[in-house]
């Protein structure tokens, strides 16, 4: 499946990898679990556990790349990098008229 199928499905889980700090000033998507990038690894387990697709973003997609591939090393199947989270929202919100 491709990221804008999976959108369309409504079945996911958002996953936010920037630090707090940032939520707090950039903004945020409703919903998303923010786990910042430099706790992937020690929350692994946590989120190979999700049992619907995944997807990464942060605030340009470069971050939530590292997080796929360290995660996709690790068994995640059904993984995406959503990218930046202003492009993601604005995906989600013309996908599903959310938000």
């Amino acid at each position: 499946m491709s990221l804008s199928e999976v959108i369309k499905s409504g079945n996911y889980e958002l996953i936010d990898v920037r630090e707090p700090m940032e939520l707090e000033m950039d903004g945020n998507i409703e919903g998303a679990q923010n786990i910042p990038l430099g706790e992937v690894e020690d929350r692994k387990e946590e989120i190979l556990s999700i049992e619907k697709p995944v997807i990464l973003f942060c605030r340009s997609g470069n971050r939530s790349g590292k997080a796929l591939d360290f995660l996709e090393s690790q068994g995640l199947k059904d993984g995406y990098n959503g990218g930046g989270w202003a492009e993601l929202k604005a995906n989600l919100e013309a996908n599903q008229g959310t938000f």
